[in-house]
């Protein structure tokens, strides 16, 4: 029996994998607009979470080259969506920040991948499907504490 539960939960985990990563897609394409491409979208996404940065480190997360992240913030700040200030420890070093249009844009994304969710669950989900969703969630939730 513990092999079987073992297969089963295999199965399971590579399935809710792929889900949980198209689910993050459509978030994130409900979000999108056309100011900003899909890397400066993460960007702010990582400094909205994680809070001020360097170029390197946030290249290191987002699995980049420091180059790349370079000229995907010089690209933000054109935008006005982060400012670039000396590091005070270390002059050659400089420390990434949201400013309030960075914040607002962030803000903006997380509501409208929300409203899309809301509205899918509202028409596409009936009440036995979202209350064996909300079962779920509190699965997952309770795996992950």
């Amino acid at each position: 029996m513990p092999e079987q539960r073992t297969d089963s939960a295999v199965h399971v985990a590579i399935d809710l994998r792929a889900v949980v990563a198209r689910l993050l897609r459509r978030f994130r394409e409900a979000g999108a607009d056309d100011e900003i491409t899909p890397s400066q979208a993460s960007a702010l996404a990582r400094l909205s979470k994680g809070g001020v940065s360097t170029v390197s480190v946030l290249a290191a997360a987002e699995k980049v080259r420091p180059q790349s992240m370079a000229a995907t913030i010089e690209a933000l700040e054109s935008a006005g969506l982060v400012t670039r200030t000396p590091d005070p420890r270390d002059g050659r070093r400089q420390i990434i920040d949201l400013t309030e249009a960075g914040w607002q844009h962030v803000e903006g994304q997380r509501e409208a991948g929300a409203a899309w969710l809301e509205e899918t669950l509202g028409t596409r989900v009936s009440a036995d499907e979202l209350r064996t969703l909300g079962e779920a969630v509190a699965i997952l939730q309770r795996v992950l504490a």
